[in-house]
């Protein structure tokens, strides 16, 4: 009886949130079957926001939980990757990883959607959980648990070449006519994209680094590529799970750095074959979209002469006096 009051709860929740997000203001949904719709400053595709608004209403964060931020094509995948293979290296071996069978949007689950299913990889001892959430529309609880957030950022023109190109190929895999990277370009500049504005997502989370430093580390994409074995045990540190004197001269963080290098991920076959999400409707999409490149600058190769110029200014512009720069 209790469960059946509570599916009709939940039921009337979900439909509360629907009737909401009719209300929002709509813009360009960059080729997807919905309109992106304004939430409180940024941009969501509405399942998404109704999934967020579901996580808000009901996540409760655990003070080990450690919460994986980023906005879309910033790199989430790899970090993902790093932060499992870490916090698991006891339980497996480069042989028996679940990343060799589960693409890591698979074995980190994702807040606005698996959040209720959570707890049952924190009886299992991976206390990982993901987001795209902006820092302001984070559930209460994260803030007040006082749980670690390891935020990862990329540069500007990097980040929107990315999603211009993972938007594309899922249009392609529905048979639907990909946008133009120039109208993306406008609509990206202009903040309107999937939850942008870009340049407020990570304003968000670096005031609140500098404000926490001990709670939120704040990364840059191209500064884990540089030197990634250096920063992946910063993250391992952050984390709480550090690796001994051993462990190092053992080459445990090169071994783990290497498994989760981009050449090895893409060339698995449940990367290249297989399917997120599989059965969840429009969520649902081929693995191997997930996976491009991987590249720092590869923006050059696409923008003309002048969109990297506007995108520069604009960057210049929103973080001025932020101490933050790309």
């Amino acid at each position: 009886m209790e469960s059946h009051i509570e599916k009709q709860n939940e039921d009337a929740l979900q439909k509360s949130f629907k009737e909401m997000i009719s209300t929002l203001p709509q813009g360009n949904c960059w080729g997807y079957s919905d309109d992106l719709c304004q939430y409180q400053g940024f941009w969501f595709y509405p399942t998404f926001l109704q999934g967020a608004l579901s996580a808000q209403q009901q996540f409760q964060a655990q003070p080990t939980d450690i919460i994986l931020c980023s906005s879309p094509r910033t790199g989430v995948a790899w970090l993902k990757s790093l932060t499992f293979a870490t916090i698991t290296r006891t339980s497996y071996n480069d042989s028996t990883t679940p990343l060799l069978s589960k693409m890591p949007h698979d074995v980190v689950p994702f807040m606005e959607f698996d959040h209720a299913q959570f707890s049952t990889n924190r009886h299992l001892g991976i206390p990982l959980l993901a987001t795209h959430l902006p820092y302001s529309l984070l559930p209460r609880s994260i803030i007040d648990s006082g749980c670690k957030l390891i935020y990862i950022c990329r540069d500007p023109k990097d980040t929107f070449v990315s999603l211009y190109h993972f938007i594309a190929r899922y249009s392609k895999s529905q048979n639907t006519q990909p946008i133009q990277l120039d109208e993306t370009f406008e609509l990206f500049y202009k903040g309107l994209s999937w939850y942008g504005p870009y340049w407020d997502h990570v304003l968000g989370y670096w005031k609140a680094s500098l404000e926490h430093p001990d709670k939120l580390l704040f990364l840059k994409y191209e500064e884990l590529i540089e030197d990634t074995v250096l920063y992946l045990k910063k993250i391992a540190e952050f984390m709480g799970y550090p690796f001994s004197s051993e462990e190092q001269q053992q080459g445990v963080p090169e071994n783990i750095v290497q498994l989760c290098s981009f050449e090895n991920l893409n060339g698995l076959e449940v990367n290249k074959t297989g399917k997120h999400r599989d059965g969840q409707g429009n969520l649902a999409m081929e693995n191997n979209i997930f996976f491009r490149k991987g590249k720092v600058g590869d923006w050059k190769n696409y923008l003309t002469t002048e969109m990297p110029r506007r995108l520069d200014q604009r960057t210049l512009q929103k973080l001025s006096s932020s101490g933050l720069s790309f």
